[in-house]
């Protein structure tokens, strides 16, 4: 059962279970998006870019990293809405077949009104060798007790 705002300490730290990115999310993701740009969908093309393989869309890694707290059934707190992210940076990319989580840090939590709290969390995505490859700070909007 999720939590709500008066469950959650600041300075808390929630780690997601990985989940391995693959072709067929990408390709997906491209088809969903319109974003075609080989150098998401093409080896080839890839091969002769800087990274020299194929790259996830950095869009794609951050709706990842949103999904996986989310999973995190027993431990995430009872999100109303996503109020906005900030600070977004594209630190090293994602590439096929690399495993990311995301370490969540709860950075402060102002009561807003009696139904809801307006909760900052850094947000840090991992790589499988413990890289971060994107990170941001979101403000989410979290039911209170009540």
């Amino acid at each position: 059962m999720p939590r709500y705002f008066e469950d959650l300490v600041e300075r808390e730290t929630l780690e997601s279970a990985a989940r391995t990115i693959t072709a067929a999310d990408v390709e997906a993701f491209a088809d969903l998006t319109g974003d075609t740009n080989q150098i998401h969908l093409s080896d080839e093309f890839a091969r002769n870019s800087r990274f020299g393989r194929r790259v996830a869309h950095g869009a794609f890694v951050l709706s990842v990293s949103l999904g996986q707290l989310w999973r995190e059934d027993a431990k995430r707190a009872d999100i109303i809405a996503l109020a906005s992210i900030e600070k977004l940076r594209f630190a090293q990319p994602t590439f096929l077949g690399d495993s990311v989580r995301v370490r969540q840090t709860l950075v402060s939590l102002n009561a807003v009104s009696a139904e809801a709290g307006l909760v900052e969390a850094r947000h840090e995505v991992l790589n499988q060798d413990d890289a971060v490859v994107l990170s941001y700070s979101a403000k989410l909007l979290v039911r209170r007790k009540g």
